[in-house]
C-alpha cells in the first residue's frame, strides 16, 4: 500500500467520543451529526442544559486547572474540546483576562493531561484562526506553516493552549489534532453575522458597497464535517488544519449573497474605504471597520490534500440554510 493510500485509509470508528462545550453553537451540531452517523457521543456541559435525549450528557461545572474529568473520561478514546471562554469584554469578573487564561489554557491542559492519563488516543482541539493573526494581505492566505502572531487575548490564549498540547503530545504519546476555524456561520449564528441579517432583512442601506477585500468563512456543516473526518483519519495525527469553505468573499459579496438568501437584495452604498475608516475612527469603532474592510484568508489545501477532505456544502447553500433558520426564528420583523 502506498503512503498516499495509507494516509487516506480511515481507521475503524472509535469508542465513545467526548465532546466538551456540547451545548454551544458548534457542539450541538457536532453531537447531532455524530448521533446521526451512529457514533456514540458523550456531551459535556458546564451546567445543566437541555440536550438531545439520545446523547449521554454530563455536567462538569467550571472548567479550569482543577476540574475533575474522571467520570466524563471513562471509556473515552477520542476527545473533541470545544469549550472556551470567548466573550470577556462584558465580563463582570475582577480580572476577565485572567479568567480567559484559566479556562482556555489551564482548563484545556488539565483536560488533556487527564485524557492522556486515562488512555485517550486522540485529542482534537478547536482553536482559532486568531492564532495566525487578525488579517492577511489580499491574495496571501494564512497557512499552517506561518509563524503564529496572535494579537488579542483570545488568540493568545488559544496559541498558549496549542503549545501546551503539543508538548503534552510529545511527552505522553497521545495524538493531538488542532483545527483553526475563521468565523463560523450557520443556523443559530449570533453576534455580527446575525446583526448583518437583521439589517439586510429590514432593507436598511449599508455603506459597504465598495469593499474589495477577501475573507474566509466556514459553514457550520463544513466545520463539523472536518472535525468528524479528524476523529479516525490516521493522517490527522499531530497535525494542524485550517478550516474554511474553499471560497473567499469580499464583505460586499457576502452581503449581496446573504441578501439574496434572505429574499431581500442588499441595499449597498459605494462608500470608499478611507471614508469608512475615518468615520469609524471618529466614532471609536476602528476595530469594526477593519473587520469589515480588511482581508483574512485561509488556505485549506493541507486538509484537502492530507485527509482527502472537501467542504461538502457550498457557500450559497450554507447561506440559504442560515437565512432560512433566521427567518423561521424571527417571524415578526416589525422592529430591529
Amino acid at each position: 500500500m502506498s503512503e498516499r493510500e495509507l494516509n487516506n485509509t480511515v481507521l475503524p470508528r472509535s469508542k465513545t467520543i467526548l465532546v466538551s462545550g456540547a451545548n454551544g453553537f458548534v457542539g450541538k451540531q457536532l453531537c447531532a451529526e455524530l448521533f446521526r452517523q451512529g457514533q456514540s457521543a458523550r456531551a459535556v456541559v458546564r451546567s445543566e442544559a437541555s440536550q438531545d435525549e439520545n446523547i449521554e450528557t454530563i455536567s462538569i461545572g467550571e472548567i479550569n486547572g482543577e476540574t475533575d474529568w474522571a467520570e466524563a473520561l471513562h471509556d473515552i478514546k477520542t476527545v473533541i474540546h470545544l469549550a472556551a471562554r470567548v466573550h470577556f469584554m462584558s465580563d463582570n469578573s475582577a480580572n476577565p483576562l485572567y479568567e480567559m487564561h484559566k479556562v482556555n489554557v489551564e482548563g484545556t491542559y488539565n483536560l488533556a493531561r487527564q485524557a492522556a492519563d486515562s488512555g485517550v488516543q486522540r485529542f482534537i482541539f478547536i482553536s482559532s484562526i486568531k492564532v495566525n493573526g487578525e488579517s492577511t494581505p489580499l491574495g496571501r492566505p494564512y497557512t499552517t506553516e506561518d509563524r503564529p502572531a496572535p494579537i488579542d487575548p483570545y488568540g493568545i490564549s488559544k496559541f498558549e493552549a496549542e503549545d501546551a498540547l503539543r508538548q503534552l503530545a510529545d511527552e505522553s504519546g497521545m495524538e493531538v489534532v488542532i483545527i483553526r476555524p475563521p468565523l463560523v456561520y450557520g443556523p443559530g449564528v449570533k453576534a455580527n453575522f446575525y446583526s448583518m441579517m437583521r439589517w439586510l432583512e429590514k432593507g436598511v442601506p449599508l455603506p459597504l458597497g465598495a469593499i474589495h477585500n477577501k475573507r474566509s468563512f466556514v459553514a457550520l456543516d463544513n466545520l463539523v464535517d472536518l472535525i468528524i473526518t479528524c476523529i479516525d483519519h490516521p493522517a490527522a495525527a499531530n497535525q494542524i488544519f485550517l478550516a474554511g469553505d474553499g471560497e473567499d468573499l469580499s464583505t460586499t459579496e457576502l452581503l449581496q449573497r446573504l441578501g439574496n438568501a434572505l429574499g431581500k437584495p442588499a441595499r449597498l452604498l459605494a462608500i470608499p474605504f478611507w471614508v469608512l475608516k475615518a468615520g469609524a475612527m471618529l466614532l471609536g469603532k476602528r476595530d469594526i471597520a477593519l473587520r469589515l474592510c480588511d482581508s483574512l484568508q485561509v488556505d485549506i489545501s493541507k486538509a484537502c490534500d492530507l485527509l482527502g477532505w472537501q467542504p461538502p456544502v457550498s457557500v450559497d447553500d450554507a447561506l440559504k440554510k442560515t437565512a432560512a433558520d433566521f427567518l423561521l426564528r424571527n417571524p415578526s420583523r416589525d422592529k430591529l
